[in-house]
Order: structure tokens, then C-alpha cells, then sequence
């Protein structure tokens, strides 16, 4: 379960909560219903790929909670998981697992969402499964107590984020006297005096059919399935709703916040309350954002001329109201307060002389444009509906197409004089401060001994069961065309029809541990930065007016990227080859970002996270391996323009490079496009290694790094291993791993670690395989105090995976699950595009997931077991601690 809130911390990303809107979307492709009972249902008919989601939107969240219990909405999502009559916890996790997609929910102020994300063949399965949910949930006092301990560790997880406490200020700022003024995560305080009475009590008062909506979008017949939506659901009770809560919002008082971080920068926030999204203004609001994030606008400048490390304008916007928020990064160590007054003035201005029109226009033209690209995936085409008639209070998603086109520039100026009132800002500064230097591990107070968790079959509903049985590879609606052009760049399209639309994506293998010359680390970051400065023929705000005028956005770098409306694709593509190859590197630009560098890798060497990184890559290789190279401040200010413009020289290579294309436009046309555009560009001398080397085994060992920030440990448990990405022996290796970590809510850590104990919040594993060398890495957030058991569970369990094969019901899920993954693959432009991108830089063959799946039907429970015996080693972790700093 994940609760859905701005992740203030990752500052940098911020921008603009775009509306979660499509364009007009033909009347053939769009089925709506309203059954007796009251349920709205709307059925989306999207043929990207055989997948679907369902989006079940309950009218309530934590605006709904009773006085003094703010996380009962929430509480309630979590027991949504723990079973409901006819379908117990261990029978929700097994089915939720089988399918292989994305089975969760959010809850938000007004909304708490359930979605599936899985293959069209599972409709039936989710369907069901969300009737029986609406109909009753299991809640009693054992389950909830387990329960509690996982959503108390949920808790503990956000407020070691220090953003996130900024983000429960903010909102009691601005909100004071209103449901809006306390988060949806709930307290610890509250959730020990909340009971399962209550939470059941909750569930049925607003989990009724005439408080929800449900929106199913993706490869399915619409008929059916309205047929199979009125069977599911056709028969369950209206509900008496309660009155809705009441929202009389005061004035916003001036308010300061201070706070330090972990973050290995700094950051100031000015923030504002802002209409929400039913609100008439959420139109002018929408644009008033985008158009001072552009990065044509004064805030984006503020990082272009080294006022500060970045600067942008952000947004978080609920039904009643919402914020919005100027955003600027400082360097550790840095002074916060010329960024601060620079933001001020920058918003002052707006407020008082308007926004560039100019910027309007290009802010609606991108907005709209954005619409379409919602298309572009079948969970994204369903978030948009739920969106529009959930939280917008739509009646479809092209309404607010309308409402954008019907935007004036006065509209955006009045909005602006009336939100950019210092009186009412809050202002907030987060300060970077070291927490101390990582510390030799005492151990966790000692070994324990825990019996293993009975690993019994879980016996499914035969209609579950039915649904499962059959195991097969699925068919690919890829068919990718495969070029090579004359200078040797691996050329990749997929033609999609489902959008107006091309998105492109590009990648140069460069490795700079193994071409940067030596003192010269942190040159590839250096260079990355200088790429928004424009090309040798347009400044910086040429490029990205040109960008505006054909609705583009473009990335360049040694990643580079171009999302375009289809009509326009050549000429994004002349604007993206054009930055890629003629980058300006202007000098002046070139000392701006050198200082801004230098500036964040001093805070980075400091951050808790890059010295806990640091000791696991220290502890886990051999010394002086490459991949332990790492920027330092001097070496950054050592760095001249000539040697940025050396690297780029030779790092950046044609041979070394591959473009995938997905999107409505023809493979050959595409070809010449390209080819015209990239074609000048030429390799000299032979093609670089840029693959570390293999590496031998790492010896044990646990370090601490003190965090004073947060409140939990994040645990990280890790080991080199001796599989490589092309070793056949990844396949076992990951048929495992979804038994032991895969498919989350019936994985054996899940259920040890979380389910039956409550020490966890998440637990996750991950095999990171390169061309000559692997690691292993078991993650989970816990208390302090519960670290010694968790990890302990941890080695007990893989040594099970050793000692005997899997049961066959854990073997065949592992497999359905994998089987089930390949076509959620190919369910978005960007999924698409990634994965042949990644295939291809890779060297494996384009149908590599079928090829995958081939072998996964093959393989047995010894082989698994074997798999593991012979290539993790459970007593040879590596254990980094990040969090409180260890008592005595």
C-alpha cells in the first residue's frame, strides 16, 4: 500500500501536478454505465497491449475520519489486503501475485483508490476481487494488531523524511481548521488508540456501490465486460452516506519553517494555497504553474545563472483547495537567503505585472499537447479518468481540454495578484547537516532463533484457481524494425497508432570510471549540465521557445530524450540532434555549472546516503576498483572546459549509440529523419571497454552511518555474486526471487518479515547484474529495535531456499508471475521504449523477454534450489545501517 504525497525531499523533480487528462477520446472507445445500485462504471477500450487496469475510486479518505484519528482512511486501505468473507488474506496475496502487475491503492484527502494492473486475461480475477472487497472486509483485533505494526512502520518511514515534516507543517499552515490541515498517513498515537471496530465501521458507511467509481481501461471487449461489471457488483446495497465535512478555510498566516535534512543539498520552499482541482480556477492555476516552470521563466533561470543550483515552481492540488510552491536548491554550506529573495522577487514581479503572455501560451500549448501523451499508457489512461470524474469532478477528461483552451492571460494574471501575497506565503528552508561518519557495526545485540514460517500451499477459490492453471508464454504485440545507419547508431522503431504521437529515447554507452583520465572525476556530470544551455545555434531560450512552438519536450545528454506530437516529429527530432551534437558549452555556462557541482558533490560526500553507498561499494570490491571513483569538490574546480569538451569528444560516439522510437510514425520514414539529422555525426579510433571487470568474492561485515534526521533504520544487505546478465543461471535466480522477494504481498520475506511479525514496512530484493560482475541486495525499513530480527529472518530464509525445493504452488506463481510481466512490459510508450532500449545496449535480442519465458516454463524446484546453493552465500552480507545513531 502506498499513501499518495508530495515527496518534497526530491525537490529537483518537482513539477507542476499536470492535469491527469487525455485528449477528446472517440465515443466508440468509451462505454459509461451508472448501475441501480448507484455505481458509476466507465470502460475505456485501449489495444496497446493485452493489459488492463481498474481503478475502484471510494468518495472518501481523510476528510471522512473521525475527530482525533486523521489516519482511519488509511488504516482501512491496509485492511483492505488482511481478507474479506470468501477470500482470505493468504487466497488476496496468492491471486494478487499470480497476475504479476500492479495490485496496491492510495489514499488521499477525499479519494482512496484500489487498482489492478495485470494482464486482459485477469479481468474476470479482478473484478471479483474488488466486488468481494465493496461487500465486506476481515476485521478483527488479531489482524489489526498485526496491521499496526507495519502502517506504525509506515509512519516511522515518512517522518525520517525530513521534506515529508515540512510537507504535515505546510499543510497545517495553510489549512488550519479544515480536514485538509492534517495529512492522510495518520499518527502513531492515533493508530494505538484506533480499533478494528471503528475501521470496520468506516469501511461500511462509505464503501458503498452509490460512493464509488470505477474505471476500467485497457484491451477488453466493452460489452463483456459492462455484462460482467453488472453481475459483479449489480446485486450489492446502496449505502445512507453521510454529510460531507465542511470546509470554511481562514486566511493563510505568514509563517517561517526551519528544519535541517539529510539531503546532500539545501532547499527553499515558498508555498501558497492555490484553488483545488473543482475549483473554477483550476484551469488558470494549472497554466499559472506550468508557465513559471518553464524553463524559459525566472524561476528555471535561477539555476541557469548560478543564483542557485535549481529552481522551479511545483504543485500539489486536492479537490477543495491545494498549494503551490517556488521551489530553489542551495549547496551545503551554502547561504539560503539570496535564493530566498531572489524567489521572492521573482514572484512578487508576477503578481504585480502579470506572466509573460508568451509563456501563457506556450504553457496551454504544452498542457493540452500533455493530454494526448496520457494516451500513451494503459494505467495512465485510466489515472486520467479517475482523475477527471474522482477528483476533478469531471465529466470526462476532455472537459478539461476545454477549460485550458478557455484559459485567458488576464485569467493568469489575476490569479497571480490575488495567491503571490508575502502576507500569506510560507516559507520554508531546509539546511543540510552532516550527521557523522559512518561507524564499525557492534552487531545487533546478538543472534536469535526463529522458526521458519510454515511454508504450506495456499488453497485458491476454484475461480481463482480456474483462471491460473494454464501457463504459457505470452504472445508479444511487439514488432520492432531494427536499423543500423551508415555511422553506425542502432536505430530501433515501433509503430503504435493508439496516439498522435512519437516519443524517443537514447542512450550513448559511456562509462565514466573507465574514460575519464584520472582527477577528472565528476567531467560526465559536469558535461550533462552544460546540455540545457542551447546549441552552438540557439542560446538556451531559443531551443526551448522552439520546443514550445511545436508542443516538444527534449532532454539531451549522454540520456536524451524527445516526447512530440507526430505531426512535428521531424522537426523535434532536427532540434534534439542539433543539442546532442552542437551542444553550445558556453564558458560562462561551463563556470556557472562547474561551481554548482563542486557545490552539490561537497554535500553529497557528506550525506548520510552517499556514505552509506560508499561504504557498501568499499566493503562489497577490491581496492582501487574503478566503480570506487567518485567526484570530489577540488577535482570538480580543477576541471577546465577543454578537458569537458575532451571527454564529450571521445565519450560520445555514433557506434556507441542506440535510438528507440515509439509512436505514430512510419519505420522508414523515421530512418531518413534520423539518419539526416544524426548522420554527421562521425567515430574516430576503436570503440571504448566501458564494463567493469569481474570481481571475487566479497568477505562479511555490518557498518552503521548515523542519520539524525530519521527515525528508522533503512537496512541495505548485500554480496557480490558470480552471475553475470547473460550467465543462463539468471533464470533460476529469478524464478527464486519471486518466491523469496517477488510479488510482494505472497513473497516469504513479505509474510516473515511483515505479515506475521510486523517489523517492516517494505522489504525488497534485487539482483544487479553487469556485463562481467553481480551483486545481491535484500532492502527493508524497520525500527531501531526490530533490526536484529528482521535480518536475522532474512539469512534464515535464504538458507530455506537452499536446504529444500520450493513447493510446487510457490514454483508454479513464480512462473505465472514472470509469464505475466512480459506483456505489462509493453503497456506504455515508455515501458516499450525502455525495454528495447535496454535489450539493445545490452546486446540481447530484441524478443529476449519471450526467450526468457521460454526458459522459466523449463525450469524446476531443483533448479531453483540449486540456483541458489550455489551462488548466494547468506552468512557473507555486507549490512549498512543508515539511521539513529547506535546507543552505547
Amino acid at each position: 500500500m502506498k499513501q499518495r504525497v508530495v515527496q518534497l525531499a526530491a525537490a529537483i523533480s518537482l513539477a507542476l501536478v499536470a492535469s491527469a487528462a487525455m485528449a477528446k477520446t472517440n465515443d466508440a472507445d468509451v462505454t459509461r454505465a451508472t448501475l441501480d445500485n448507484g455505481l458509476r462504471v466507465v470502460i475505456v477500450r485501449d489495444a496497446l497491449a493485452p493489459v488492463i487496469t481498474t481503478e475502484m475510486n471510494y468518495l472518501a479518505g481523510s476528510d471522512e475520519v473521525p475527530a482525533a484519528f486523521p489516519g482511519t482512511a488509511h488504516a482501512v486501505e491496509h485492511m483492505m489486503f488482511r481478507g474479506s468473507p470468501g477470500l482470505s488474506k493468504d487466497q488476496l496475496a496468492a491471486i494478487a501475485a499470480n497476475m504479476g502487475g500492479a495490485f496496491n491503492a492510495d489514499t488521499t484527502q477525499g479519494v482512496t483508490q484500489y487498482y489492478f494492473v495485470a494482464p486482459s486475461q485477469d479481468l474476470d480475477v479482478a473484478l471479483h476481487v474488488q466486488s468481494l472487497r465493496m461487500r465486506g472486509v476481515d476485521m478483527d483485533e488479531a489482524a489489526w494488531a498485526k496491521e499496526r505494526g507495519a502502517i506504525e512502520q509506515e509512519v516511522s518511514r515518512d517522518l525520517s523524511n525530513p521534506a515529508y515534516k515540512f510537507y504535515e507543517q505546510l499543510q497545517a499552515q495553510l489549512f488550519e481548521g479544515t480536514p485538509y490541515a492534517h495529512s492522510a498517513l495518520g499518527t502513531r498515537a492515533s493508530f494505538e488508540k484506533t480499533t478494528a471496530a471503528m475501521l470496520k465501521s468506516f469501511h461500511d458507511t462509505w464503501y458503498a456501490p452509490n460512493n464509488a467509481i470505477l474505471v476500467i481501461a485497457g484491451d477488453v471487449d466493452p460489452a463483456a465486460t459492462l455484462a460482467k461489471v453488472k453481475s459483479e457488483f449489480g446485486d450489492i446495497g446502496r449505502g445512507t452516506l453521510p454529510a460531507r465535512p465542511a470546509f470554511a478555510f481562514k486566511p493563510v498566516q505568514a509563517k517561517t519553517i526551519t528544519l535541517p535534512t539529510d539531503s546532500p543539498y539545501g532547499s527553499v520552499y515558498l508555498g501558497y494555497r492555490m484553488p483545488g482541482t473543482q475549483s473554477k480556477d483550476y484551469a488558470a492555476g494549472l497554466v499559472l504553474g506550468s508557465a513559471l516552470a518553464s524553463q524559459r521563466a525566472a524561476l528555471f533561470g535561477m539555476g541557469m545563472d548560478g543564483t542557485a543550483l535549481f529552481g522551479t515552481f511545483g504543485a500539489n492540488l486536492m479537490p477543495q483547495a491545494g498549494f503551490g510552491m517556488a521551489v530553489g536548491i542551495f549547496p551545503k554550506g551554502g547561504n539560503p537567503q539570496p535564493v530566498l529573495a531572489k524567489m521572492q522577487s521573482i514572484l512578487a514581479e508576477a503578481a504585480a505585472k502579470g506572466i509573460d503572455p508568451a509563456l501563457v501560451k506556450a504553457a496551454k500549448r504544452k498542457a493540452i499537447a500533455e493530454l494526448e501523451f496520457k494516451k500513451n499508457s494503459v494505467d495512465g489512461l485510466a489515472n486520467a479518468w479517475s482523475q477527471a470524474l474522482a477528483f476533478q469532478g469531471l465529466d470526462s477528461p476532455d472537459a478539461m481540454k476545454q477549460a485550458i483552451e478557455a484559459v485567458t492571460p488576464a485569467a493568469v494574471n489575476a490569479l497571480a495578484k490575488a495567491t503571490f501575497d508575502p502576507a500569506h506565503a510560507v516559507t520554508a528552508i531546509l539546511t543540510p547537516e552532516s550527521s557523522g561518519k559512518p561507524v564499525a557495526g557492534k552487531g545487533f545485540g546478538g543472534a536469535e532463533s526463529f522458526a521458519s514460517s510454515p511454508d504450506k500451499p495456499v488453497t485458491l477459490p476454484a475461480w481463482a484457481e480456474q483462471a491460473f492453471a494454464k501457463l504459457e508464454v505470452p504472445r508479444s504485440t511487439l514488432k520492432p524494425v531494427s536499423y543500423t545507419l551508415s555511422n553506425g547508431i542502432t536505430l530501433i522503431v515501433q509503430p503504435e497508432s493508439i496516439s498522435d504521437t512519437v516519443e524517443v529515447f537514447g542512450k550513448i554507452k559511456t562509462n565514466q570510471d573507465l574514460q575519464a583520465a584520472k582527477g577528472e572525476e565528476g567531467v560526465a556530470d559536469v558535461l550533462d549540465g552544460l546540455f540545457p544551455f542551447g546549441t552552438a545555434s540557439l542560446n538556451r531560450l531559443q531551443l526551448q521557445q522552439a520546443l514550445d512552438a511545436i508542443s516538444a519536450q527534449e532532454s539531451a545528454g549522454s540520456s536524451f530524450s524527445l516526447s512530440v506530437p507526430a505531426a512535428h516529429f521531424a522537426d523535434g527530432i532536427v532540434l534534439l540532434a542539433d543539442n546532442e551534437l552542437h551542444p553550445a558549452l558556453p564558458a560562462r555556462a561551463f563556470a556557472v555549472v562547474q561551481h554548482q557541482m563542486a557545490g552539490i558533490v561537497a554535500g553529497q560526500l557528506q550525506s548520510p546516503g552517499f556514505l552509506t553507498e560508499l561504504g557498501l561499494e568499499k566493503a562489497l570490491l577490491p581496492a582501487n576498483d574503478p566503480e570506487l571513483r567518485h567526484a570530489t569538490p577540488q577535482g570538480v574546480s580543477a576541471l577546465t572546459l577543454d578537458k569537458v569538451k575532451g571527454y564529450y569528444a571521445q565519450a560520445f560516439r555514433p557506434d556507441m549509440t542506440t535510438i528507440v522510437i515509439v509512436g505514430k510514425v512510419d519505420p522508414a520514414q523515421a530512418r531518413q529523419v534520423v539518419e539526416q539529422a544524426f548522420g554527421g555525426w562521425k567515430a574516430t579510433g576503436a570503440k571504448p571497454d566501458v564494463d567493469y571487470a569481474a570481481v571475487p568474492p566479497n568477505k562479511s561485515g555490518q557498518f552503521n552511518v548515523p542519520d539524525a534526521s530519521a527515525s528508522q533504520d533503512s537496512v541495505q544487505m548485500s554480496q557480490t555474486i558470480d552471475v553475470t546478465r547473460n550467465d543462463p543461471a539468471r533464470y533460476a535466480l529469478y524464478l527464486g526471487d519471486q518466491v523469496l522477494g517477488g510479488g510482494f504481498y505472497a513473497s516469504r520475506l513479505y509474510h516473515d518479515l511483515r505479515d506475521t511479525r510486523g517489523l517492516v514496512y517494505n522489504v525488497g530484493t534485487k539482483f544487479d547484474l553487469d556485463k562481467h560482475r553481480g551483486t545481491y541486495t535484500v532492502s527493508f525499513g524497520s525500527d531501531p529495535d526490530k533490526v536484529t530480527a528482521a535480518s536475522a529472518i532474512v539469512v534464515q530464509d535464504l538458507k530455506q531456499m537452499q536446504r529444500a525445493p520450493v513447493s510446487d504452488s510457490d514454483l508454479k506463481r513464480a512462473k505465472g508471475i514472470l509469464l505475466r510481466q512480459i506483456p505489462l512490459g509493453e503497456s506504455s510508450f515508455r515501458a516499450i521504449g525502455g525495454q528495447l532500449l535496454s535489450l539493445t545496449m545490452e546486446g540481447k535480442p530484441l524478443n529476449a523477454m519471450t526467450i526468457a519465458g521460454q526458459h522459466y516454463l523449463k525450469l524446476g524446484a531443483k533448479d531453483v534450489q540449486q540456483a541458489y546453493a550455489k551462488h548466494i552465500r547468506p552468512d557473507a552480507f555486507v549490512t549498512a545501517v543508515k539511521g539513529p545513531a547506535p546507543k552505547g
